[in-house]
């Protein structure tokens, strides 16, 4: 029989002690990281306590350097180092867009932005411009607000876009409290910029909000035309 501070044992407790989607490569990808190149009894055991006391890796990208410290019980080169891979995750998952690109589905936006915006505290507003072609012709970041909200008015996101050509728009906005449901003012806001687009001749294609595990499409959910 293992010793329950084994290694082999650490990772036989994971479904127990963690949820199940955060499996034996998790565990052992952040005790290599916090054992500095070296897994080992000990760090086995500091990375079971990180995952209980955060709930994922993910969540993990999300605390501060003293929440790591004083929550994790980490030193202070094993918190310098694990915060510098993950956020080295987190940008080669949220690469800068290029011009050029297409995008299929709401679902892959998504899977771009949540990465960039996890653990972010306010609230960003991006515009997407496309040409006539739904090619990406280039990403503006339109305004960041506060916790709970991101005033944007039309002619901020409008302005940019006019000069630049587009023929269709995208928008997207995360939401800190990591719940997608789109709120009053996410759906004036919308209403607001389908009205404008269409005085434009630019029209809105999707506004997606961005949440912890899920998103929001406008479009996807049939309530884009609603919103005119």
């Amino acid at each position: 029989m293992a010793n329950s501070d084994s290694p082999a044992a650490a990772r036989e407790c994971v479904s127990d002690e963690i949820p199940a989607a955060y499996c034996e490569r998790t565990l052992s990808l952040i005790a290599t990281i916090v054992g500095r190149g070296r897994s080992s009894t000990a760090s086995y055991a500091l990375s079971r306590r990180l995952l209980r006391r955060f709930g994922s890796a993910a969540a993990l990208t999300g605390a501060s350097h003293q929440e790591l410290l004083r929550s994790g019980k980490v030193s202070e080169r094993q918190a310098l180092v694990l915060r510098a891979c993950l956020e080295l995750g987190r940008s080669i998952c949220s690469a800068p867009l290029r011009p050029g690109e297409r995008f299929s589905n709401s679902r892959d936006l998504f899977n771009r932005y949540r990465a960039r915006y996890f653990g972010e505290g306010r609230e960003h507003f991006v515009a997407l411009h496309l040409n006539a072609k739904n090619q990406l012709i280039r990403e503006v970041l339109v305004s960041i607000g506060s916790l709970s909200s991101s005033v944007v008015h039309p002619r901020e996101v409008f302005s940019a876009a006019v000069r630049d050509g587009t023929a269709g728009l995208i928008v997207v906005h995360n939401h800190p409290s990591g719940d997608p449901s789109p709120s009053r003012e996410d759906r004036d806001c919308t209403r607001r910029l389908c009205r404008s687009g269409r005085i434009l001749g630019i029209r809105l294609l999707d506004h997606i909000i961005i949440g912890r595990e899920d998103y929001f499409s406008f479009a996807d959910s049939g309530q884009l035309g609603e919103e005119e």
